[in-house]
């Protein structure tokens, strides 16, 4: 990437309403706008709270936000190491092409060896052919033997208290 006024940078709490915009931005991408029920204080306490459950990074270019990341530890048992699971990764339509998305996961792929991870993992929607494409140049492998299984509301509610989904 040859833009010099492009940096990347971790999210601080005064960052929480730029963050609340990007997950907006990529859920109407992902015309999923309709579950977005996130808010700036449910942020706040699970990003920045006693308890933070994930991390955010930022790229800016001359100061403007244009892309952030969101991601997480998991574990391998298999390698008996930890890894990094990148949940959301986005940059504003006007702005791809520029590097920038590469620029966001060559970072987190860099977080990943000086954490002694032995993965930098994520899921894509099958119609995404744009970020599939992107992917594949970087060499990712889509793991087409796995199937991706969520339980969630009221079904994560009766599995909890013993019952079937």
């Amino acid at each position: 990437m040859s833009n010099e006024s492009f940096y990347i940078r971790f999210a601080s709490e005064d960052d929480i309403p730029v963050i609340l915009e990007f997950i907006t931005a990529l859920a109407a991408y992902e015309r999923m706008s309709d579950q977005v029920v996130a808010t700036e204080e449910r942020l706040r306490r699970t990003l920045f709270g006693e308890q933070q459950y994930a991390e955010v990074i930022l790229g800016f270019e001359d100061s403007q936000p244009v892309g952030f990341a969101l991601f997480f530890h998991n574990y391998s048992t298999f390698l008996a190491q930890p890894g990094i699971y990148l949940e959301d990764l986005f940059v504003y339509p006007e702005k791809r092409g520029s590097g920038y998305g590469k620029a966001l996961l060559t970072y987190l792929a860099r977080l990943a060896v000086e954490r002694n991870c032995g993965r930098l993992e994520w899921s894509v929607l099958n119609w995404n052919k744009p970020a599939i494409g992107f992917y594949e140049k970087l060499s990712a492998k889509a793991q087409d033997e796995w199937t991706v299984y969520r339980l969630t509301g009221d079904s994560l509610a009766r599995v909890a208290n013993g019952g079937e989904g």
